[in-house]
Parts: C-alpha cells; sequence; structure tokens
C-alpha cells in the first residue's frame, strides 16, 4: 500500500522507548498500515475517518511504529534477558570518547573481553555439567541417591562420562549462539546500495551507508566466540583425565585446543574479514579446527576409560576460573588507562558522562553481571545436588556426600557482588539527599520564571512543579553511583592474588582471625548472604523474563531495556541481543527519501525517536535534504547521548546535522520532563557549541503546566505532563508550520 500521488506535505511521527501504538502516535482510533510490516511500519488513519490528533492542516500525519522490533515476539523478550552481559560489552565500545579507536586499541581490549564472557559462560556449563554432576556428584552414593536422572551414569566409566556430560556445555553454546542469529534473520537484512568495502571496519561515521550494517560482521565474531567455547570445553576435558597429562596424544589434543583458544583470541586483534579470498581460507581454516579439536576431544575422552575420580574440583577448573577473572580484571584495567589517555581528543564543545570513563564503568557492568550470572546458576545447581546444604571449609559438605563446592572465584564473586550492591545504594542515597538542595535551587528559580504571580491558593500546585522539575534532575546526578561501582569493580580485582592462590573469603577469614573465634564463621554467613541476594536478582530477573513471554505489558517494560542497548551495531559480541536500528533507520531513510520527492517532511521523533530521527537524517542522499525537516520533543540527544556517545552525537555531530539542515529544526523541551532537554547547552549557562545564531532558535521551552490556577472553565488545574504528549500543544503545531513553510 502507498500514498496518492501528488503534492504532499507530511509529518512523520517516530515514537520512542517501550513500543507506543499507531493510534496513540496519531491520536486517532483508526488507522491502515500503508508501508512496511508487522515487525516495523507506517501507518496512516484510515481514509473518511478523519485527521490525526494535533495535525496541522494541510498536513499529512504518519506514524511510524518499529516497537514491535523489540516487543513483539513473546520468546525472544523473554530469552533476551540471558543476553544481557553481552549486550552491555557491546555497549561500551559505543561509549568510547572518540570515533577513531572503534577497532584500533579500545575495539581489541573490548573484543577480547567479549571472549572472556564467552569463555566464563562455558566454564559455568562446564562447572554444572562436568565439574558438579560428572565429577563430584554422581560417584557418591548420597549424592544420586533417588535421581534416577544421574543414577544410570555410574555404569560409564569417568572418561566416557564426562565425553557425553560435555555434550550438554556444546549445546548450550549451540542454542545461545542461536538465539541472536535468528532474531537477527527476522529483524535485520536491509543493506545498503552501496557496495561494501573488503574490510567492514571502516564505517565510523553514521552517515557513513555501512555502518547499520553489521550482519557479516556479526557472522564473523560469531564464528571466532562459537571456537573459544568449544576450545575451553575441550581444554577442560583434556586435562580432567589423567591419560591427558601422561600420554603422547592427551597433551597434543590439549595442546591444540589452547592453541584454538589463542588463534580466536588472535583474530578479535585482527581487522574484520568478511569477504574475499583470505576471509574464506581464514574461516575454512577456523572451522575445521574447531570440529576436528572437538570430535579428537571427545573421542579421546570416551576412551579413556582408566580414569578414577579424585576428591574436589574436576582437575584444572579451579585455576581455569581463577586465570579467567585474572584475565578479566587486567583487561578492565588497562582499558581504564586506555581511555583516560583518550580523553585527549574529546570534541570540543562536548561534556562526556564520568569524563568521557563510559567504556571502562559499562565493561565492568558487563563483567559484574556475566559473573553473577555464572555464579548463581552454579551455586545454585550445587545447593540443589547436596540437597540444600551450601559446603565452605566450615560447614563441610555431610558425609558421602562429595565437595560439591563452587571454585573459589565464584565464592569472590558472592562476596563482591554484595559489597557492590551495598554501596551502589549507600553512594545513591547519598548523592540524592546531598543534591536535593541544588535541584530545589533550580525548581525554584523556573517556578519564579514561570509563575511570578501565582495566587496564594496555588500553593499546593507550585508545591506539585517544584517536585516534578527537581526529580527530573535526578538523572543528571548518577554519577556518583557508578564511580562507586566502578571503584568496587576495581577494588575487587585485588582477590584475583587469592583467587590464584585457592584462598577463599572463609579461608582468609579464618587465617586472619585464628580458628578459635567467629571470625570465619561469620565471613561464610555474610559469603552465604552475598550468594542470596546476588541469586534472588537473577531470580527476578527470570521471572520477568517468564512474564514477559506470558503478558504484553512486561514485554514493553522489558523492551525499554532492549531499545537503549540495542540501539548501536553489534561490534564487540555477536551473541548480543541484535541491532534494531540496523532495519530502523535505513527503512525510515527510505520513506522519507520517497515522501520527499512529492512534498516537504518533517520527521517527528519523540524521546528515543529523535535519535533515530536523527540517524535517519545523516543517512539521507543529498538530494531530498531541501525538502526535509527536523522536529525534536523530549528528546535526550544532549542531555544523554552526547554525553554517553560523544564520539557520535557530541557537539559537533548535532552542529554539522544543523547545518546539514540547514538550521530547518525545532526541538521542544520541558523543565519537568527527566528524559529530554535543550539541544544546545546555553540555555544552561555553558557557550553554544556552533557559531551560527541559527542555532539558537532550535531550543524552545514548554511551561509545564501551562499554568498552577484553574480556569474558569475547569474544574482541576493543568495536569504536569512531564515526558509526554508533545503534539497537543499550541507550540507543536506551530512548529510543524514553520518547518513545513521552509522545507517547501
Amino acid at each position: 500500500m502507498g500514498t496518492a500521488a501528488g503534492w504532499e506535505a507530511v509529518e512523520l511521527r517516530v515514537h520512542g522507548v517501550s513500543g507506543a501504538a499507531a493510534e496513540t502516535l496519531l491520536d486517532h482510533p483508526i488507522v491502515v498500515r500503508v508501508a512496511g510490516d508487522r515487525h516495523a511500519g507506517f501507518y496512516r488513519p484510515r481514509p473518511g475517518t478523519g485527521a490525526a490528533g494535533g495535525v496541522t492542516t494541510g498536513v499529512a500525519a504518519e506514524a511510524y511504529r518499529w516497537g514491535a522490533l523489540t516487543a513483539g515476539a513473546a520468546v525472544r523478550s523473554a530469552l533476551m534477558l540471558l543476553l544481557l552481559p553481552f549486550m552491555l560489552v557491546n555497549l561500551a565500545i559505543w561509549l568510547r570518547p572518540t570515533p577513531t579507536d572503534r577497532f584500533g586499541l579500545l575495539g581489541v581490549l573490548c573484543r577480547l573481553l567479549a571472549g572472556t564472557l564467552t569463555a566464563a559462560f562455558m566454564l559455568s556449563m562446564i562447572g554444572i555439567a562436568l565439574n558438579l554432576v560428572g565429577w563430584q556428584c554422581v560417584p557418591y552414593d548420597q549424592c544420586r541417591a533417588g535421581r534416577p536422572y544421574l543414577s544410570w551414569l555410574t555404569a560409564l566409566p569417568m572418561g566416557p562420562r564426562l565425553a557425553l556430560l560435555a555434550l550438554l556445555p556444546l549445546l548450550a553454546l549451540r542454542v545461545i549462539s542461536a538465539i541472536g542469529a535468528r532474531s537477527a534473520r527476522a529483524l535485520e537484512g536491509f543493506t545498503p546500495s552501496s557496495p561494501r568495502p573488503e574490510s567492514a571496519e571502516t564505517a565510523e561515521d553514521l552517515g557513513a551507508p555501512e555502518f547499520w550494517n553489521d550482519e557479516r560482521t556479526t557472522a564473523w565474531l560469531r564464528q571466532i566466540h562459537v571456537g573459544i567455547g568449544a576450545g575451553i570445553l575441550d581444554a577442560s576435558l583434556l586435562v580432567a583425565l589423567p591419560g591427558g597429562r601422561h600420554g603422547p596424544v592427551g597433551p597434543l589434543l590439549f595442546g591444540a585446543a589452547v592453541g584454538l583458544v589463542g588463534f580466536c583470541a588472535a583474530l578479535l586483534c585482527l581487522p574484520t574479514l568478511t569477504s574475499g579470498a583470505q576471509a574464506r581460507r581464514v574461516r575454512g581454516l577456523l572451522w575445521a579446527t574447531t570440529v576436528g579439536v572437538t570430535v579428537l576431544s571427545l573421542g579421546y575422552a570416551a576412551l579413556a576409560r582408566q580414569a578414577q575420580p579424585v576428591a574436589g574440583q574436576l582437575p584444572g577448573y579451579e585455576g581455569s576460573a581463577a586465570v579467567l577473572v585474572a584475565a578479566q580484571g587486567v583487561l578492565l584495567v588497562t582499558l581504564a588507562v586506555v581511555t583516560v589517555a583518550r580523553q585527549r581528543a574529546v570534541p570540543p564543545g562536548t561534556r562526556p558522562f564520568l569524563r568521557g570513563l563510559g567504556t571502562p564503568l559499562v565493561a565492568a557492568v558487563a563483567v559484574s553481571v556475566g559473573a553473577a550470572f555464572t555464579a548463581t546458576l552454579v551455586f545454585r545447581v550445587a545447593d540443589q545436588l547436596d540437597r540444600g546444604s551450601i559446603p565452605d571449609p566450615i560447614r563441610p559438605s555431610p558425609p558421602g556426600i562429595g565437595p560439591l563446592d563452587p571454585p573459589v572465584a565464584y565464592w569472590w564473586a558472592a562476596l563482591a557482588g554484595l559489597a557492590a550492591l551495598l554501596v551502589v545504594a549507600v553512594s545513591a542515597a547519598a548523592t540524592l539527599l546531598l543534591s536535593r538542595r541544588r535541584r530545589h535551587y533550580l525548581a525554584e528559580r523556573v517556578i519564579e520564571q514561570d509563575y511570578p504571580q501565582a495566587p496564594p491558593y496555588a500553593a499546593p500546585q507550585l508545591r506539585t512543579v517544584r517536585q516534578a522539575i527537581a526529580r527530573s534532575h535526578v538523572t543528571e546526578e548518577l554519577g556518583p553511583m557508578l564511580v562507586a561501582f566502578f571503584v568496587i569493580s576495581t577494588l575487587g580485582l585485588a582477590t584475583i592474588v587469592l583467587d590464584l592462590f585457592g584462598i577463599g573469603p572463609t579461608q582468609l577469614a579464618a587465617r586472619v582471625g585464628g580458628q578459635h573465634n567467629g571470625t570465619a564463621v561469620l565471613a561464610a554467613y555474610v559469603t552465604d548472604a552475598g550468594i542470596w541476594i546476588v541469586s534472588l536478582l537473577v531470580i527476578a530477573l527470570v521471572i520477568v523474563g517468564f512474564r514477559a513471554y506470558r503478558s504484553v505489558e512486561t514485554r514493553r517494560v522489558v523492551a525499554v531495556l532492549w531499545d537503549l542497548g540495542t540501539f548501536w551495531p553489534r561490534a564487540v559480541h555477536p551473541f548480543a541481543p541484535p541491532c534494531y536500528a540496523a532495519r530502523a533507520v535505513p527503512e525510515l531513510a527510505k520513506r522519507v527519501s520517497a515522501l520527499a520527492t512529492r512534498g516537504p517532511v518533517v520527521l517527528s521523533g519523540h524521546s528515543h525517536g529523535s535519535v533515530l530521527a536523527v540517524a535517519t537524517i545523516l543517512q539521507l542522499p543529498p538530494t531530498v535534504l531541501h525538502r526535509v525537516a527536523l522536529l525534536t520533543h523530549g528528546s535526550p540527544l544532549h542531555r544523554i547521548y552526547a554525553r554517553l556517545y560523544p564520539a557520535y552525537f557530541g557537539g559537533p555531530t548535532l552542529c554539522a546535522l544543523g547545518d546539514r539542515l540547514d538550521w530547518r529544526w525545532r526541538n521542544l523541551w520541558r523543565a519537568t520532563d527527566p528524559i529530554g532537554g535543550p539541544i544546545f547547552q546555553h540555555h544552561r549557562g555553558a557557550p553554544p557549541p556552533c557559531d551560527p545564531p541559527a542555532g539558537e532558535a532550535v531550543d524552545v521551552r514548554l511551561r509545564d503546566p501551562r499554568a498552577v490556577t484553574i480556569d474558569p472553565a475547569d474544574t482541576v488545574p493543568p495536569p504536569v505532563e512531564r515526558h509526554w504528549p508533545y503534539h497537543t500543544q499550541p507550540e507543536y503545531q506551530a512548529a510543524v508550520r514553520e518547518l513545513i513553510d521552509r522545507a517547501g
């Protein structure tokens, strides 16, 4: 379906996060799709049913609904919660201070860190299947008693048993790899018309045709991460078998497995190869090596019938977990140092969030969330297998039941998680308390400016407005809380030294305080508390995922997180949820270009929709730009995106966008809006980042509420509208009319 031929002025509305319905966007009860599909479509009021709400006379209103890309599929929304650590580490590279280091040293560090998350996921699967079940539980009578699903494994020697159980981590790796790949095939596929270069890493500009096309890069990274996961499993399986340390075949296979992991790590440090003969040769070699080493390792384990279990952890597993934690700590510290060194190249007129340290901060969050997921999974399985009694050196396992202990690294992770939660909670409360006076002072200044002659009886409404304005500034006070989290994460790296020696929290407390006091017992209980608190948070996420499968409303709430976290292409971790902008931006650009051939187009973006609108305009061909204008409202472009992503939405980019449109741009904002704000900083006392005087006219502040007294024809005072709606205001229609006239 399409639009009528002839001249036509169009106002194209793009919603923000949480997937607003087309009927809500157009303020009209009956709409029809005129382009797109059920995942993302363009809608207009059905002919003959009246005009859309808030529309300007002589202008056709159209809505682009893209929310189903993240909130539409029940299974996808539920399973995406499992990919949260991968999404966060993929997001980290986009918060870097400069655009030129996406595939430089920062990019390499982020990719290597992403590789450790895949390794951590595989180690957790190995810890459950091979360590807890195959090595520790099955050989002990009381552990497998009453569990026929485990008892039959006693008939198998240790080698074949581990080989069989190793199929479970391989299956988990296949499933988690397939989730993102399947979603990508459903939501992406909008490729640019220009030819693709040999390397996908040349598109650093938001306006580059290849910027949003991440399909081949993701396919390349996916194969590497599958190789990492398979290599970790092969090495863990081989080192656990006594013959793997003494026979001639075992060491060769173990060296091949370690070499596979090293080969994959080396590929992560090199530019992405997506096409050409060299890429085909490397991918063929990687695939053949992965399959060959894995098949030979499983076969070797299946033939190792002389292996006998020994007390304790699966041989090599404790050390593998400790080395992995150490590698993550070194990468995080290096990432922070490199990011600080890059601060000198921050674009002028830009104030990066936390002085540009968003990349190491979000990377630390990704590692912490990944550790919480893996530790919770391993601890809960261990708790189930030893029938509810979590053992430790102070409270050993009951007689006859094996030492179902997770590795020391997970004990430290639980303790660090509890410390981080407590410190973040305290710092958040302190930040809100200490900033309260400043926020109320700013709110009082707005009140005095907007309602200078308010009558005494309007005091309750003024108090409501003052509180709304003060609360809207909470978004800008999150810095100290995040700094506290980063400091705790960094201090937690000190446990790496103890972890490498296998010293857990209770052992350390016993050595420091002696065996005859309650220090070790207290440490054990505190660690258990950390385990349960972290576990409850992860279980809460699982419950949310289950509700997302059954409830459309919960699915929309989950989609808010994905809307913010999956806007950027997957340049670091291939298992992250797919980038919906890979479809939305090219699709919007194609639609706007087609509409602009028939008349002027005002691209109206609300909230996060304004970010999509900016990315779309940067993708438009120069031949249609003279008929396109931009209207943003409730926009986080400066308040959030310019500070979080200075390399792509900093002052120079926003100024270049204004020049590209010849400053046919208006931005509506309210002081009560907790998300949106002015685009250019001169409204808050700082010098504007752009020289042209036309830039000063972009921002238009709306008074909210419009009055604090009750209109004679009404019964209540006007509501405080905060973030929504904007299109019902007279200033909105006036801005659309002005922009249509300038673009016509």
